[in-house]
């Protein structure tokens, strides 16, 4: 079983075997065969999701448990070694997939439980011919350092200081002297250095070197000629590069193969090979995956068992792959590849995590500490499951605990993100994890629009005269590939990254300058009465609620039931990161007035408005204001508000005999959804589409 992560045992779990062990045909953290699900050839498969889901962890986690067990590999394609080529090697000789194949081999060549090292003599005279297009003017010491490197991929563990040495050594001299002679610099470098290279095989390794560089395309059957092509296409660039990187992969796929071939190796190498790679939507990920397709739809088979994560879902990438999420491959892939490279993909969305899973997380992190017990439920209301959430909140609840009375508190207090770093708070820490840091301002001001329209108004009055209307379509592009959902009426889909991005907003300047002003500009934008919800719900967000409050009243004797429960959530989702004084003005206490308002503290010293009904606007104001405060996912539930909020809805109910099984039911389901943790969904909840406003690109 799966050490450390929760809610993945779909992947890890030993006893009904879950996808890992299938694929790789070993038990996690043993040395004990398992039978393969897909004996002839394994699915590629693709984590996918937004980021702070866990597929890095995930990866972490396969890594832990098969490393010593089999060959495993893990690269991070978005780490600084994979952007651009070392000060030093001109990029013609360079690639992110090139560098990634050296840096997986090295991992893979590692010896394991009953079996040596892995050697890689087909890949490495070829990353050699790929790196001498570099060394036209290079120094000595920068080739012996090249070439020693790659020569290791090739070592059998007993030999590195001798036989490496003496290649590096003699490697370097010739290529040294072949770039300053009188002939062609690119061409006697290569011819120097595989003369060389040639040298140090003898035997069958020789000959399948040659057989494989012999059959490169115009090769005419000359191994030498062959890698001096492939060097030429790779310094091609475009789709000459392509090929060369291609052929680079084969090898290294060729190789690994050939370490499980015949008897002796079939005894004592258990399960397959396991290549990670993290961020394949980064380069050198796509390149690497579409050549492993590609393969393997051409019949060119490999024994390696391939788990990649990326962000967002992967669609136009691969179209023909296989989807399913992860409850659904917990006993069985169900998967059967067409004609297609891209069909021999599986991708496997992760879910968030359980309420469950939420519980044990704070649990653990909070130690002996006791928690409030209705934090875990709050935690899990406001992250919705997303793992990356759970534990910030759960590592800065420990660092507060007794004293935790909101979510708020929580991410607003500091966390040290790395040992060397200073703290900062808990908001900030999440925000550079989930959202991409060159866009966090443009999103930090557009998380308060609804659509394309509301979002051009604030990027004229927030942001840079630069970013207009075509940058905020391709901030919605950006936020589809990131993996965010779309939701109607949510310029930021996800609830959880939208209240962090809302929260910077507030925080962003002295006296809330820039949220008050997204605000006003939103409830400029939404003047007319076919919108007033959308401009009753920013009011509300700046605290000002008499116009909430009389809408809904005047509302109710009317309308349909369901249509006024529904207005009722969505104004009263306004955000509320701060407290308000009697008049609406910011309050620098810590009071929220809700509650009083809620339970009816205020009623007294409250003006009910001329001519309207004093019983039925009262109780509109408590049960906006109820609703207001509990669908708050910064604040724990309060259950006096809670009772109040049934009594109230109970009442309306009573005044409207037309729509009282709605009315009732509403006032059953939300309170016991706030008591528990979840969205108030239900009659006019989350449950009922919302369209969102007219989307006024044509006006911005």
């Amino acid at each position: 079983m799966h050490r450390r992560l929760h809610g993945r045992g779909a992947l890890f779990d030993v006893d009904p075997a879950g996808l890992a062990p299938r694929l790789v045909g070993l038990r996690p953290h043993q040395h004990r065969a398992h039978p393969y699900e897909h004996p002839d050839e394994p699915p590629f498969v693709v984590l996918t999701g937004a980021r702070g889901l866990g597929k890095s962890a995930v990866l972490a986690e396969l890594r832990d448990a098969y490393k010593g067990h089999t060959p495993v590999a893990l690269i991070d394609c978005a780490e600084d070694q994979f952007r651009a080529p070392p000060a030093d090697r001109p990029a013609a000789s360079w690639s992110p997939l090139g560098q990634a194949l050296l840096v997986l081999a090295e991992q893979l060549a590692a010896p394991v439980t009953g079996a040596g090292r892995i050697t890689f003599p087909r890949l490495m005279p070829g990353l050699v011919a790929v790196a001498a297009g570099g060394w036209g003017d290079a120094d000595s010491e920068r080739i012996r350092r090249e070439v020693e490197r790659i020569l290791l991929l090739n070592e059998s563990g007993s030999w590195i200081s001798g036989l490496a040495g003496r290649w590096a050594g003699k490697v370097a001299a010739n290529v040294v002297a072949a770039a300053t002679g009188t002939g062609p610099e690119v061409s006697g470098a290569i011819e120097a250095t595989l003369e060389a290279v040639a040298e140090g095989f003898t035997g069958r390794r020789h000959q399948r070197v040659s057989a494989w560089y012999r059959t490169y395309p115009n090769a005419g059957g000359n191994p030498q000629r062959g890698l001096i092509l492939l060097s030429q296409h790779f310094r091609d660039g475009g789709g000459s590069r392509e090929h060369a990187e291609r052929h680079l992969v084969r090898a290294l796929l060729a190789d690994l193969t050939e370490a499980y071939a015949g008897v002796l190796p079939r005894m004592q190498r258990l399960g397959r090979p396991l290549v990670l790679l993290d961020n394949a939507q980064s380069a050198p990920g796509p390149g690497l995956v579409a050549a492993v397709l590609r393969d393997r739809t051409e019949g060119i088979a490999d024994r390696v068992a391939f788990v990649a994560a990326r962000r967002g879902e992967g669609r136009e990438e691969l179209p023909g792959a296989v989807r399913r999420e992860l409850p659904e491959v917990a006993r069985r892939c169900d998967w059967t590849p067409d004609a297609t490279a891209s069909s021999r993909a599986l991708l496997l969305a992760l879910p968030p995590l359980s309420a469950d899973d939420t519980l044990h997380i704070v649990g653990a992190v909070c130690g002996d500490s006791a928690v409030p017990a209705q934090l875990p439920a709050a935690a899990h209301r406001l992250t919705g499951g997303n793992p990356m959430g759970i534990v910030l909140l759960a590592e800065s609840a420990a660092r507060a605990l007794p004293g935790v009375s909101s979510l708020g508190e929580l991410l607003t207090a500091g966390l040290r993100p790395a040992e060397d770093r200073p703290p900062v708070p808990a908001y900030e820490a999440l925000l550079d994890r989930l959202v991409p840091a060159e866009l966090l301002d443009e999103l930090t001001v557009l998380a308060a629009a609804h659509d394309h329209g509301s979002a051009c108004v604030l990027a004229t009055a927030l942001l840079p005269d630069t970013f207009g209307p075509a940058s905020v379509r391709a901030l919605q592009t950006l936020l589809a590939e990131e993996g965010l959902p779309a939701v109607p009426g949510r310029f930021v889909g996800d609830p959880f990254v939208r209240t962090l991005l809302l929260l910077r907003l507030h925080l962003r300047d002295d006296g809330h300058a820039s949220w008050r002003t997204a605000h006003e500009t939103l409830i400029a934008h939404y003047a007319d009465a076919e919108h007033a919800r959308y401009r009753l719900h920013h009011e509300l967000a700046l605290g000002r609620t008499e116009a909430a409050v009389a809408h809904l009243r005047d509302l109710f004797p009317t309308a349909d039931p369901r249509a006024w429960l529904r207005t009722l959530r969505f104004i009263a989702s306004a955000p509320y990161f701060h407290a308000h004084d009697a008049e609406g003005r910011d309050f620098t206490g810590r009071g929220d007035r809700r509650a009083a308002v809620a339970l009816g503290r205020t009623d007294a010293e409250h003006a009910v408005p001329e001519g309207a009904d004093a019983v039925l606007h009262l109780r509109i104001r408590r049960l906006l204001h109820a609703v207001w405060l509990l669908a708050d996912p910064l604040v724990l539930p309060d259950p006096q508000v809670c009772d109040r909020l049934r009594f109230e809805l109970e009442q309306l109910s009573n005044l409207r005999p037309a729509g009282n099984a709605l009315l009732w039911r509403a006032s059953r389901d939300w309170p016991a959804a706030a008591l528990a943790g979840r969205p108030m969904d239900g009659p006019g909840g989350a449950d009922d589409a919302d369209d969102g406003p007219d989307d006024r690109s044509g006006e911005a």
